[in-house]
Protein backbone atom coordinates (compact mmCIF):
# COMPACT_ATOMS: atom_id res chain seq x y z
CA UNK A 1 0.00 0.00 0.00
CA UNK A 2 2.93 2.07 0.89
CA UNK A 3 4.54 1.55 -2.87
CA UNK A 4 1.22 2.46 -4.53
CA UNK A 5 0.89 5.95 -2.31
CA UNK A 6 4.32 6.92 -3.66
CA UNK A 7 3.57 5.55 -7.51
CA UNK A 8 0.14 8.33 -7.35
CA UNK A 9 1.90 10.89 -5.83
CA UNK A 10 2.40 14.04 -7.61
CA UNK A 11 2.98 18.09 -7.29
CA UNK A 12 0.71 21.07 -7.26
CA UNK A 13 1.75 24.57 -8.54
CA UNK A 14 0.12 26.62 -6.05
CA UNK A 15 0.30 30.83 -6.07
CA UNK A 16 -0.16 31.49 -2.26
CA UNK A 17 -0.81 35.25 -1.25
CA UNK A 18 1.42 36.61 0.66
CA UNK A 19 0.02 36.55 4.31
CA UNK A 20 -1.07 32.95 4.36
CA UNK A 21 2.85 32.21 3.84
CA UNK A 22 3.15 30.85 7.35
CA UNK A 23 -0.24 28.64 7.80
CA UNK A 24 0.44 27.37 4.27
CA UNK A 25 3.57 25.93 4.80
CA UNK A 26 2.43 24.06 7.88
CA UNK A 27 -0.22 23.09 5.72
CA UNK A 28 1.73 21.76 2.79
CA UNK A 29 3.57 19.77 5.23
CA UNK A 30 0.98 18.08 7.00
CA UNK A 31 -0.97 17.80 3.29
CA UNK A 32 2.03 15.83 1.86
CA UNK A 33 1.85 13.74 4.88
CA UNK A 34 -1.38 12.72 4.74
CA UNK A 35 -1.73 11.94 1.06
CA UNK A 36 2.19 11.99 -0.70
CA UNK A 37 1.14 15.42 -2.65
CA UNK A 38 3.90 17.86 -2.85
CA UNK A 39 2.84 21.50 -2.88
CA UNK A 40 5.55 23.67 -5.09
CA UNK A 41 4.67 27.31 -3.33
CA UNK A 42 5.35 30.90 -4.74
CA UNK A 43 4.34 33.61 -2.29
CA UNK A 44 3.65 36.86 -3.76
CA UNK A 45 1.09 39.96 -3.73
CA UNK A 46 -2.48 38.28 -5.43
CA UNK A 47 -3.11 41.34 -7.83
CA UNK A 48 0.22 40.32 -9.27
CA UNK A 49 -0.51 36.44 -9.14
CA UNK A 50 -3.96 37.75 -11.59
CA UNK A 51 -1.52 39.41 -14.18
CA UNK A 52 1.06 36.64 -13.97
CA UNK A 53 -1.93 33.89 -14.55
CA UNK A 54 -3.55 35.72 -17.54
CA UNK A 55 -0.09 35.65 -19.12
CA UNK A 56 0.35 31.69 -18.51
CA UNK A 57 2.13 31.21 -15.56
CA UNK A 58 1.72 27.71 -14.75
CA UNK A 59 0.11 28.07 -11.34
CA UNK A 60 -2.34 24.94 -10.74
CA UNK A 61 -4.54 26.24 -7.54
CA UNK A 62 -4.61 29.92 -6.41
CA UNK A 63 -4.88 30.80 -2.24
CA UNK A 64 -5.93 34.24 -3.10
CA UNK A 65 -6.04 37.25 -0.46
CA UNK A 66 -9.49 38.35 -1.37
CA UNK A 67 -12.61 36.39 -3.55
CA UNK A 68 -12.81 39.25 -6.11
CA UNK A 69 -9.64 37.49 -8.39
CA UNK A 70 -10.63 34.08 -8.38
CA UNK A 71 -14.09 35.42 -9.39
CA UNK A 72 -12.26 37.64 -12.39
CA UNK A 73 -10.11 34.58 -13.37
CA UNK A 74 -13.42 32.44 -13.29
CA UNK A 75 -15.35 35.01 -15.52
CA UNK A 76 -12.13 35.45 -17.62
CA UNK A 77 -11.90 31.22 -18.84
CA UNK A 78 -8.20 31.05 -16.31
CA UNK A 79 -9.71 28.97 -13.63
CA UNK A 80 -12.69 26.38 -12.94
CA UNK A 81 -16.28 28.11 -12.77
CA UNK A 82 -17.62 25.97 -9.49
CA UNK A 83 -14.10 25.91 -7.76
CA UNK A 84 -13.48 28.87 -5.47
CA UNK A 85 -14.35 28.62 -2.15
CA UNK A 86 -13.54 30.60 1.44
CA UNK A 87 -10.90 28.73 2.85
CA UNK A 88 -10.20 31.53 5.83
CA UNK A 89 -11.92 35.63 6.47
CA UNK A 90 -8.29 37.68 7.27
CA UNK A 91 -8.00 40.06 10.22
CA UNK A 92 -6.04 43.54 9.49
CA UNK A 93 -3.93 45.11 12.42
CA UNK A 94 -1.68 47.88 12.78
CA UNK A 95 1.47 47.11 14.23
CA UNK A 96 5.04 48.25 15.43
CA UNK A 97 8.20 46.01 16.53
CA UNK A 98 8.00 48.63 19.76
CA UNK A 99 6.43 47.35 22.47
CA UNK A 100 3.86 49.97 23.80
CA UNK A 101 4.06 52.50 20.44
CA UNK A 102 0.42 50.77 19.30
CA UNK A 103 -2.33 51.07 22.14
CA UNK A 104 -5.62 49.01 21.72
CA UNK A 105 -7.80 51.45 20.48
CA UNK A 106 -4.93 52.54 17.60
CA UNK A 107 -4.91 56.00 19.33
CA UNK A 108 -1.33 56.32 17.64
CA UNK A 109 -2.66 57.39 14.25
CA UNK A 110 -4.27 60.45 15.81
CA UNK A 111 -1.40 61.15 18.18
CA UNK A 112 1.29 61.13 15.70
CA UNK A 113 4.70 60.57 17.15
CA UNK A 114 5.54 58.41 14.12
CA UNK A 115 7.69 58.99 10.52
CA UNK A 116 6.55 56.43 8.82
CA UNK A 117 3.49 54.70 8.08
CA UNK A 118 3.57 51.11 5.98
CA UNK A 119 0.73 49.89 4.07
CA UNK A 120 0.56 47.33 1.09
CA UNK A 121 0.14 48.36 -2.17
CA UNK A 122 -4.00 48.67 -2.19
CA UNK A 123 -4.21 48.03 -6.30
CA UNK A 124 -2.40 44.48 -5.96
CA UNK A 125 -2.76 43.40 -2.33
CA UNK A 126 -6.54 43.21 -0.56
CA UNK A 127 -4.79 44.12 2.43
CA UNK A 128 -3.58 47.07 1.88
CA UNK A 129 -6.88 48.56 0.47
CA UNK A 130 -8.16 47.23 3.54
CA UNK A 131 -5.49 49.39 5.51
CA UNK A 132 -6.58 52.55 3.21
CA UNK A 133 -10.51 51.86 3.76
CA UNK A 134 -9.43 52.26 7.15
CA UNK A 135 -7.89 55.62 7.03
CA UNK A 136 -10.28 56.81 5.16
CA UNK A 137 -13.07 55.46 7.57
CA UNK A 138 -11.58 57.50 10.57
CA UNK A 139 -10.73 60.36 8.65
CA UNK A 140 -7.17 60.03 8.63
CA UNK A 141 -6.22 59.16 4.69
CA UNK A 142 -5.45 63.29 3.89
CA UNK A 143 -3.51 63.94 6.55
CA UNK A 144 -0.97 60.59 6.99
CA UNK A 145 -0.55 60.46 3.17
CA UNK A 146 2.96 61.73 3.05
CA UNK A 147 4.02 59.01 5.83
CA UNK A 148 3.28 56.32 3.89
CA UNK A 149 5.67 54.21 2.54
CA UNK A 150 4.07 51.30 0.60
CA UNK A 151 4.99 47.86 -0.01
CA UNK A 152 4.32 45.49 -2.52
CA UNK A 153 2.80 43.01 -1.01
CA UNK A 154 1.81 42.41 2.55
CA UNK A 155 4.89 40.46 3.25
CA UNK A 156 7.50 43.28 2.19
CA UNK A 157 4.94 45.71 4.16
CA UNK A 158 5.75 43.06 7.34
CA UNK A 159 9.54 43.55 6.58
CA UNK A 160 9.47 47.46 6.83
CA UNK A 161 7.54 47.37 10.43
CA UNK A 162 10.20 44.44 11.67
CA UNK A 163 13.01 46.00 10.39
CA UNK A 164 12.18 49.84 12.10
CA UNK A 165 12.17 51.48 9.03
CA UNK A 166 8.96 52.05 9.28
CA UNK A 167 8.00 52.50 13.32
CA UNK A 168 4.11 51.01 12.44
CA UNK A 169 2.05 49.41 9.70
CA UNK A 170 -1.05 47.92 8.67
CA UNK A 171 -0.26 44.30 8.35
CA UNK A 172 -2.19 40.74 8.68
CA UNK A 173 -2.84 39.31 11.88
CA UNK A 174 -1.43 35.86 10.86
CA UNK A 175 2.15 37.77 10.49
CA UNK A 176 2.46 38.76 14.43
CA UNK A 177 0.65 35.59 15.54
CA UNK A 178 2.24 32.45 15.77
CA UNK A 179 0.71 29.48 17.36
CA UNK A 180 2.20 28.76 20.86
CA UNK A 181 3.87 32.06 20.72
CA UNK A 182 3.09 35.65 22.27
CA UNK A 183 2.78 38.91 20.42
CA UNK A 184 6.23 40.74 19.27
CA UNK A 185 5.76 44.32 19.69
CA UNK A 186 2.38 46.40 19.79
CA UNK A 187 -0.66 45.79 17.70
CA UNK A 188 -4.63 47.25 17.74
CA UNK A 189 -6.71 44.84 15.53
CA UNK A 190 -8.79 46.67 13.57
CA UNK A 191 -12.40 46.33 13.71
CA UNK A 192 -14.49 44.69 11.07
CA UNK A 193 -16.83 47.82 10.68
CA UNK A 194 -13.48 49.61 9.21
CA UNK A 195 -13.38 47.98 5.81
CA UNK A 196 -15.03 45.25 3.79
CA UNK A 197 -14.70 41.81 4.76
CA UNK A 198 -11.30 40.30 3.87
CA UNK A 199 -13.05 37.02 2.13
CA UNK A 200 -9.78 34.76 0.90
CA UNK A 201 -11.26 32.44 -1.71
CA UNK A 202 -9.07 29.55 -3.09
CA UNK A 203 -9.59 28.92 -6.92
CA UNK A 204 -8.38 25.43 -8.96
CA UNK A 205 -7.40 27.31 -11.79
CA UNK A 206 -7.67 25.88 -15.60
CA UNK A 207 -3.90 24.31 -15.49
CA UNK A 208 -4.92 22.30 -12.30
CA UNK A 209 -8.26 20.86 -13.52
CA UNK A 210 -7.78 17.02 -13.77
CA UNK A 211 -4.55 17.25 -11.97
CA UNK A 212 -5.62 14.78 -8.83
CA UNK A 213 -2.45 16.59 -6.39
CA UNK A 214 -3.98 20.34 -7.46
CA UNK A 215 -8.10 19.02 -6.70
CA UNK A 216 -6.09 16.90 -3.52
CA UNK A 217 -5.19 20.28 -1.88
CA UNK A 218 -8.26 22.00 -2.25
CA UNK A 219 -10.11 19.40 -0.55
CA UNK A 220 -7.19 19.14 1.74
CA UNK A 221 -7.90 23.08 2.50
CA UNK A 222 -11.23 22.04 3.55
CA UNK A 223 -10.53 19.22 6.53
CA UNK A 224 -10.79 19.84 10.13
CA UNK A 225 -6.54 19.89 10.38
CA UNK A 226 -6.34 22.72 7.77
CA UNK A 227 -8.96 24.90 9.28
CA UNK A 228 -7.25 24.13 12.88
CA UNK A 229 -4.22 25.13 11.44
CA UNK A 230 -5.49 28.47 9.97
CA UNK A 231 -7.35 29.09 13.11
CA UNK A 232 -4.21 29.00 15.22
CA UNK A 233 -2.85 32.03 13.16
CA UNK A 234 -6.34 34.14 14.05
CA UNK A 235 -7.64 33.59 11.10
CA UNK A 236 -11.81 33.30 11.19
CA UNK A 237 -14.22 31.46 9.21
Amino acid sequence: MVACHVAHAGEVQVAVAANFAAPFQKIAADFAAATGHTAVTVVGATGKFHTQIQAGAPFEVLLAADDETPRKLIGEGFAVKGSAFTYAIGKLVLWSAQPGLVDAQGAVLKKGGFAHLAVANPKLAPYGAAAMATLQALGLADALAPKIVQGENIAQTFQFVSTGNAELGFVALSQVQQPGKPAVGSLWLVPAKHHTPIRQDAVLLSKGAGKPAAQALLDYLRSDAAKAVIQSFGYGF
